[in-house]
């Protein structure tokens, strides 16, 4: 029986992935050069040591300045994400399942100090009664770890956790975790190939909490 819902946060509540990759293709553009999605969504949803400046220097064949890149993608970044609000159907599904009796847990690969300051300035951060972060791991998805140490948090065993996903990455931890996974994916991670999976949804918004969780314990 689902007693939680562990929510990721980029891609998922607030989709910063698809700025991110349009701000780093708006820079690589301004440069002549693409970053394709086969390269770019494997670091989606994990830490990487992928550096996107080194690898518009090789495309190009040209030194650059990095700090100079890294400013104005900070620049461009920011200058998104000043409007940008949740994802549909995110506040809904947390209501929902304050509800339901439902534990709400968080599992990211970003920081505390990231993710934190996001939830306060979406007034999201009240309904997590756990937040786990790279803070709290030695090592971020598609490791387990993080899964694992959400569901202790809330004082459940995995098995008993629903995890909502948006990137393959995350959805392959949350199964290594022994949770179920729901993924929604967004317009960048649509395309991804996933692995095993329990359900999907283009949004939250196109079926309710309850009857997610519905469909996943009948077909357990």
């Amino acid at each position: 029986m689902i007693k939680a819902i562990v929510f990721d946060f980029d891609g998922l509540i607030l989709d910063t992935e698809t700025h991110e990759y349009e701000v780093l293709q708006e820079i690589f553009q301004e440069h002549g050069s693409e970053l394709p999605m086969q390269v770019w969504g494997k670091v989606i949803g994990t830490s990487s040591n992928f550096n996107p400046y080194q690898y518009l220097e090789e495309q190009i064949g040209k030194t650059l300045v990095h700090e100079d890149l890294a400013a104005l993608r900070k620049e461009k970044f920011a200058k998104r994400m000043e409007t940008e609000g949740p994802r549909p159907g995110v506040e809904a599904y947390l209501l929902a399942a304050q509800d339901l009796g439902l534990k709400i847990g968080l599992a990211s690969s970003s920081s505390y100090q990231w993710v934190s300051t996001y939830l306060k300035s979406l007034n999201l951060f009240d309904y997590f009664e756990c937040i786990r972060t790279s803070d709290d791991v030695e090592k971020v998805k598609p490791d387990p770890a993080l899964y694992i140490k959400a569901a202790e948090c809330l004082g459940l065993k995995p098995e008993e956790c629903l995890a909502f996903e948006d990137s393959a990455n995350g959805a392959l931890a949350a199964k290594r975790a022994g949770m179920f996974c729901t993924i929604v994916p967004n317009s960048v991670t649509a395309h991804m190939e996933f692995a095993e999976i329990d359900h999907r949804l283009e949004s939250m918004a196109e079926m309710e909490l309850a009857e997610v969780i519905r469909k996943i314990q009948s077909n357990r």
